[in-house]
C-alpha cells in the first residue's frame, strides 16, 4: 500500500521499505519519526488528512543538498554579486504505513 504525506511544504508519494530526502528534520540518525499529515493512503482521499492515518519511519542520515549559485549581475556597472546556499537535508526510510 501505498501513501501521500506531506513535509516541509511538499509532497511525497511513500510505500514501506521507500527512502526519500525531504526538508531538515529533527533527530539523530536512528531514531524514529511519524508523519500525520497523510493526504492520501491506498484507495482513501482525505479532506485535506485522512483521520487516523500515519506513516512512521526512521531517520538514516542528515546530509546536505547540492550547492546553489545566486549570481547577480548590472551588465556595463560594474556590480557582481555572487552567493552560495546548501539546504539540509533528512534521508528516511519508510517502515510503516497505516490507513
Amino acid at each position: 500500500m501505498f501513501a501521500v504525506i506531506k513535509t516541509g511544504g511538499k509532497q511525497y508519494k511513500v510505500a514501506k521499505d521507500s527512502v526519500i530526502v525531504v526538508e531538515k528534520l529533527a533527530g539523530e540518525a536512528g531514531s524514529a519519526v511519524s508523519f500525520n499529515e497523510v493526504l492520501m493512503a491506498g484507495d482513501k482521499v482525505g479532506t485535506p488528512f485522512v483521520e487516523g492515518a500515519t506513516v512512521s519511519g526512521e531517520i538514516v542520515k542528515q546530509t546536505r543538498g547540492e550547492k546553489v549559485i545566486i549570481f547577480k549581475k548590472i551588465r556595463r556597472h560594474g556590480y557582481r554579486r555572487k552567493k552560495g546556499h546548501k539546504q539540509d537535508l533528512t534521508v528516511v526510510k519508510i517502515t510503516d504505513v497505516k490507513a
